[in-house]
């Protein structure tokens, strides 16, 4: 509607400028001269006044464009004063305006949603610049999974790791892939996959990687409740037909007992009776002894430890039935003051375990020999680590030593190892081996 008035307007304007112009000719041919200065007079105001008629609307409309052009969305157009056609279009600014900023305001919200989410996983994503390796956005598990700190341009890895550079950002893993990589003295297991996509003119990666290792613990601990869920199941089918059975051998007995004459006591089935307790029993008696260890890390007793008082109590039980099988064994501490917040018993157990399977290891070693060394890395880790010179643990089965019931050993049983890691997640900590076989392994306790 305020269109078409304002076309009306116009040509209203331009009627009045053409009847001018043909009243000036008029007076003209007829020699008025009054009559045309008046209508020339008349022209010119005509024209004056349609200019600015038809400027005021450009301007107001130029005014818009070029606050578009800036993004300033916050400008707002007086709707109260000036001619009425343009007090309707700055209403109609105004409107475009608010519409805008309500639309960038859900934007912004959905961004921050999105990326207070991407924050909070614990998988790392990045993405970043093909041509100029400017990073468009990464989360913090991204630097947290590969220990780098944050940076905006991918070369600060280049510069720093080469090959972690080109096994993250060079090598391209268009289907999920798992890989391992160094970091530091250790080497961890990553699910990677990267896309590339277009925006404009400009070409990003998207990298999304992921720590295993992490996945795997989490999800062992939970196989590992579920574990003793099961041991437990089992261990209560044995004894309920133990105590059924006991109780029953147990009534007849005492019939006996009290009525002699009536009731005949069968020593056959009472024989058979406790033969089969007794073997349950000891098949129980086996299974608890095997297992019994999983129920001790179900919850921690925490206290403050020094680091020598610990090997100290290690060494003085250790160390004499090891030299007496001719292995040296030697304990040191880079600091004196060393200590950690660890349940004393349990941390004990699995340094026993290593040992023991170090003492095993090296058995057939020339010059045994085991050192326990507790350190301080750069990230303020407390580590101690078990070496020993002995066979060493074959590849093929590194991977699986720390998992439950697995074992190379004929009369093992699969539970020290896969025991000492589970001591060691409930401490927050990590267990870590290295070996080459014929050359010895080393175990590292990171607190």
């Amino acid at each position: 509607m305020n269109y078409r008035t304002y076309i009306f307007k116009l040509f209203f304007r331009i009627a009045l400028i053409v009847g001018s112009i043909l009243t000036l000719a008029y007076t003209i041919f007829k020699n008025e001269t009054a009559y045309s200065v008046v209508s020339g007079l008349v022209i010119l105001y005509l024209l004056i006044n349609t200019y600015t008629f038809v400027k005021r609307r450009f301007v107001a409309m130029d005014d818009f464009f070029e606050a578009v052009k800036y993004r300033d969305f916050s400008r707002w157009f007086p709707e109260d004063r000036g001619p009425k056609d343009i007090r309707f279009l700055y209403t109609g600014f105004n409107e475009i305006n608010r519409t805008i900023k309500e639309i960038n305001s859900q934007n912004q919200a959905q961004y921050v949603y999105l990326q207070k989410i991407l924050e909070m996983v614990d998988i790392g994503i990045i993405a970043y610049n093909l041509e100029s390796g400017d990073v468009l956005w990464s989360n913090d598990s991204f630097g947290d999974i590969l220990d780098i700190p944050s940076f905006k341009n991918i070369r600060f890895v280049e510069n720093r790791k080469p090959e972690l550079f080109n096994t993250i950002f060079e090598t391209y893993h268009r289907e999920p892939d798992s890989i391992s990589i160094a970091l530091q003295n250790e080497s961890i297991k990553i699910l990677i996959s990267d896309t590339v996509f277009q925006v404009e003119d400009d070409a990003f990666k998207l990298v999304v990687i992921q720590d295993i290792d992490n996945t795997l613990n989490k999800n062992e601990s939970e196989s590992w409740k579920k574990l003793l869920s099961v041991m437990t199941h089992e261990i209560m089918n044995s004894i309920t037909p133990i105590s059924s059975l006991a109780d029953t051998l147990q009534k007849n007995l005492q019939l006996a007992i009290e009525q002699p004459d009536e009731a005949s006591l069968e020593l056959e089935d009472l024989n058979a009776g406790v033969k089969t307790i007794k073997n349950r029993s000891e098949g129980l008696l086996k299974f608890a002894k095997t297992y019994r260890s999983l129920s001790k890390v179900t919850h921690l007793n925490l206290q403050s430890v020094k680091v020598e008082d610990l090997f100290d109590n290690i060494q003085r039980l250790m160390e004499p039935s090891i030299k007496a099988k001719h292995i040296e064994i030697k304990f040191k501490i880079t600091s004196p003051k060393l200590a950690l917040d660890i349940d004393t018993h349990l941390i004990e157990q699995v340094l026993i375990n290593l040992i023991l399977n170090a003492v095993d290891a090296c058995k057939n070693s020339e010059n045994p020999e085991i050192k326990i060394i507790a350190s301080q890395n750069p990230n303020r880790d407390i580590v101690i680590k078990v070496f020993d010179n002995g066979s060493g643990i074959p590849q093929d089965i590194l991977e699986n030593i720390f998992i439950p019931f697995f074992t190379s050993k004929t009369t093992g049983s699969g539970i020290g190892l896969s025991l000492c890691k589970q001591i060691m997640l409930l401490h927050k900590g990590r267990i870590i081996v290295k070996s080459i076989e014929g050359e010895g392994s080393v175990f590292s306790l990171v607190f």
